[in-house]
């Protein structure tokens, strides 16, 4: 019922602007270098760079943003850090996108380096922001609670306006895709990744966003408390280990490597990188529960 009810909102978009469709992106000329340091702060600039099909990666170079573009509109996917809106937004122009164009903006979970940008890139384009009920509160209010492992150590972000809820597993229609909420709780109450299939030509590749998945904490929480968020993390670790993943793409490039793959170091295509980050991130999740079992937790 619910995946039926975006479909239908976006596809209403698209009709109400099918007279004059979306303006789809393209790579400026001269293709812009890549100057990211291993060290690159969230709000680091890069230039946008294409991955597959209609897809972009529009972010910086330590916060990932990536772009979805359809003739019906186009699908934002988080927001950056403090200054994530005004690189998001220079990107976005470089590739000849009008911010109008952007109908929905998905998000992974409520942080401020992630979500930070989101409030002004909304305003500026008017688009409706998803993300799962257990971040609704949190976004709207630009503040976390006391259910997060880092309540006590965050920064609020600016409250952001028309947040609509979507329910875990529902997809969202966009254009030939469906874009699937994917809930994975643990390093926030509200995480969320995304996925879909994405064609070029004749290939089509299974795309998934993936949330974070660190289990770090301030000096209050405990992940293995009644009620936290041991279990959700579990769970959402084997959705990761199980998920169709042709291309991987994380909150934070470094975790996958996806600058080295947009210059093409690596492979953009890794087929085994959903695994492989579960597996690391269960791996670091069985040593923080032991740590807190040793009263050794950081």
């Amino acid at each position: 019922m619910r995946a039926a009810l975006w479909s239908a909102l976006f596809a209403a978009c698209g009709s109400a602007a099918a007279a004059t469709p979306a303006r789809m992106p393209t790579l400026p000329a001269p293709h812009q270098p890549l100057q990211c340091a291993e060290d690159a702060g969230w709000d680091d600039p890069m230039p946008p760079r294409h991955l597959f099909g209609d897809v972009w990666y529009v972010g910086t170079c330590g916060i990932t943003s990536i772009l979805i573009a359809s003739p019906q509109g186009h699908v934002l996917i988080d927001g950056g850090a403090k200054l994530g809106a005004q690189r998001i937004e220079k990107n976005l122009r470089a590739l000849g996108v009008d911010l109008k164009d952007i109908k929905y903006i998905l998000v992974s979970h409520e942080h401020f380096d992630h979500v930070g940008g989101v409030a002004q890139l909304q305003r500026d384009s008017g688009a409706v922001v998803l993300t799962r009920q257990e971040a609704a509160a949190s976004l709207k209010r630009g503040k976390s609670d006391r259910r997060d492992p880092q309540f006590d150590v965050l920064d609020p972000f600016p409250a952001i306006a028309n947040v609509q809820s979507i329910k875990a597993g529902a997809g969202l229609r966009a254009a030939e895709r469906t874009i699937i909420n994917v809930p994975m709780p643990g390093h926030t109450p509200g995480g969320s990744g995304w996925r879909w299939r994405e064609c070029e030509g004749s290939v089509c590749l299974n795309f998934f966003y993936s949330d974070s998945v660190s289990a770090i904490s301030d000096k209050t929480y405990r992940y293995s408390d009644a009620g936290a968020l041991a279990r959700p993390m579990q769970q959402t670790l084997s959705r990761l280990e199980k998920a169709p993943c042709d291309v991987l793409m994380t909150t934070h490039p470094s975790s996958s490597h996806l600058i080295e793959r947009l210059e093409g170091k690596e492979a953009l295509v890794q087929p085994q990188a959903c695994r492989k980050l579960a597996e690391s991130a269960k791996t670091a999740l069985k040593l923080r529960l032991s740590q807190e079992s040793a009263n050794t937790a950081p």
